[in-house]
């Protein structure tokens, strides 16, 4: 259903689009023509756009925020690539959560499982996308604020190389780790922002090229984290790619072409801890440094759950800081050696999407999914690499997601890597060029 069709159907809902929305007149036309004439974005609420405030999913920060005079650099690119703005799509927030839940205006949908939650901070970019009112949701990825929504949503998704793309104008939250990120609903689309995004690749002397037959990586260990179904789903579309048995770990058949599947040994539980409090303590550092002095100010305009993790913070100390930053930097040589020019394959959430019912603001599910999730997605941002979720589904239909990290500046690559990876699962184990609303009916 092309873009304009399905939001025409659609009423503009206020929990998808904080300005915009309609598709009969988007927001902002396109500047130029070019690969993506005819599509359409949906801006996290992070993102500078002239003539408007930047709301950051908080009501207060959106009253004291001044009119933007200029618009981010990489929206100017799109625009000028042909792209329009649809409208300006909600967020989480101070984009501090990966639940898409929104105590000031509400929680998305996710018409792929319309009783589970949208998945954010990139909520309403993410809804947009996958509703069919935007044809690309531009939002931005720390710790997971694309791979996780796509995931829930049967998008595809790529956060993309550290600093490979210009962040000016785009509201920070944890500088070490944000990157910009976009969500679609086929490959060709998220390939197409890659190549107007991304023309100069963030590559350094001596950094690997992604191998042109590349081996998947996997570590056992991280299974751990992860939700039985996700795990049987990442295993089935690994196992399609290798002609491995049925656990996914054995080299491929010379009669069964594809990528050999790799394990990497002696990745202890206390190892995968260990990193992720010390990209928590990293992100929760910045974000108290960017944020700090304004919340202090606004403690009663905050959701619980966000203002709890703004209350840790708070008390953290820049000598736990130090030490934090001394692990994370062995973390990111260890995490780019194992990558080399090969791929590292992980579930790109620990389960799929909470049940709404379950996904009280601060609640036991949210947080306990918040941390075992965080496990898998801070590779990637400790290491400052690549990652495109492939949407896939699990038994009982429900969509989820395997990331495939690639080496600094392979993002195109990566993207047409993944692909080709997708087009080897079978039909009713993956997502395909799109999800509609009635494409899922969920039995739970």
């Amino acid at each position: 259903m092309p873009p304009s069709q399905a939001a025409a159907e659609h009423p503009i809902d206020a929990t998808v689009w904080r300005v915009g929305g309609d598709a009969g007149a988007p927001l902002v036309p396109a500047t130029g023509t070019g690969s993506l004439d005819g599509h359409t974005l949906a801006v996290k609420d992070l993102y500078a756009v002239a003539g408007h405030r930047i709301g950051a999913g908080n009501p207060s920060w959106l009253a004291d925020a001044p009119v933007q005079d200029t618009t981010a650099t990489a929206i100017t690119q799109l625009l000028d690539a042909g792209a329009a703005i649809a409208g300006i799509a909600q967020t989480d927030e101070l984009a501090l959560s990966l639940a898409g839940t929104n105590q000031h205006y509400g929680t998305p949908p996710n018409p792929a499982a319309p009783q589970r939650i949208s998945g954010g901070s990139s909520s309403g970019s993410a809804s947009a996308a996958a509703l069919g009112q935007a044809s690309i949701g531009l939002g931005s990825d720390t710790g997971g604020s694309i791979r996780v929504p796509a995931s829930y949503q049967g998008l595809w998704g790529i956060r993309s190389t550290h600093d490979a793309i210009a962040l000016d104008g785009v509201q920070p939250l944890a500088q070490s780790f944000d990157t910009i990120g976009w969500m679609t609903r086929d490959a060709d689309t998220l390939a197409a922002v890659a190549q107007v995004l991304l023309r100069h690749p963030a590559t350094s002397p001596g950094d690997p090229v992604l191998n042109s037959e590349p081996a998947l990586k996997i570590i056992p260990t991280l299974f751990d984290q992860v939700q039985p179904e996700v795990t049987e789903a990442v295993r089935a579309a690994l196992t399609a790619q290798s002609g491995s048995g049925a656990d996914g770990s054995a080299e491929r058949s010379p009669q069964s072409p594809g990528s050999p599947i790799e394990e990497i040994e002696g990745v202890t539980p206390e190892m995968h801890a260990a990193w992720f409090e010390a990209f928590r303590i990293i992100q929760f550092r910045e974000a108290w440094a960017n944020h700090g002095e304004w919340i202090a100010h606004h403690w009663e305009t905050m959701a619980s759950d966000v203002g709890a993790r703004f209350r840790m913070a708070s008390e953290l100390t820049a000598d736990q800081e130090m030490q934090a930053r001394a692990l994370a930097a062995g973390a990111r040589r260890i995490i780019r050696r194992w990558v080399g020019d090969e791929i590292l394959a992980v579930p790109s959430a620990a389960g799929p999407a909470p049940l709404r019912a379950d996904a009280a603001l601060g609640g036991t599910v949210i947080e306990e999914h918040r941390r075992s999730t965080m496990l898998l997605t801070c590779l990637a941002g400790l290491a400052g690499l690549p990652a495109v979720n492939v949407p896939l589904r699990t038994r009982d239909h429900l969509p989820t997601g395997v990331c495939l990290i690639g080496p600094a500046g392979s993002d195109i690559a990566l993207i047409h890597r993944a692909a080709a990876f997708h087009a080897r699962i079978p039909a009713h184990q993956s997502y395909g060029s799109g999800v509609t609303e009635t494409e899922i009916h969920e039995t739970d």
